[in-house]
């Protein structure tokens, strides 16, 4: 059986703040495509609601995914995000199944 997980975050950006958070969810594409465990790191903006930022990523592993977390850019991300987002992160995990 495969290790592989997929994380399905998504965002809400507080009033005015769409294109911000945006902004800075879109800096974190690059780095994390760049992590040896990373498989592929897409970021999604909603067509109904632009408030609305999904990240759709897939990791080799569970370690690997425990790493990106440790990532000092995440971690930069992650000390700001109450200044763009409306709610807390809705992080979904799912495993491949084959």
């Amino acid at each position: 059986m495969s290790s592989q997980l997929t994380l399905v975050v998504y965002s809400r950006a507080k009033p005015g703040m769409e294109e911000e958070l945006g902004k800075r969810l879109l800096t974190l594409v690059e780095p994390s495509r760049a992590e040896e465990g990373c498989i592929s790191y897409d970021i999604h903006q909603s067509n109904d609601d632009p408030a609305v930022w999904m990240a759709y990523e897939n990791w080799r592993s569970e370690d690997d995914l425990a790493l990106h977390f440790t990532m000092p850019y995440l971690r930069a991300f992650a000390d700001r995000k109450d200044e763009v987002l409306a709610e807390p992160l809705d992080i979904r995990k799912f495993s491949l199944k084959s």
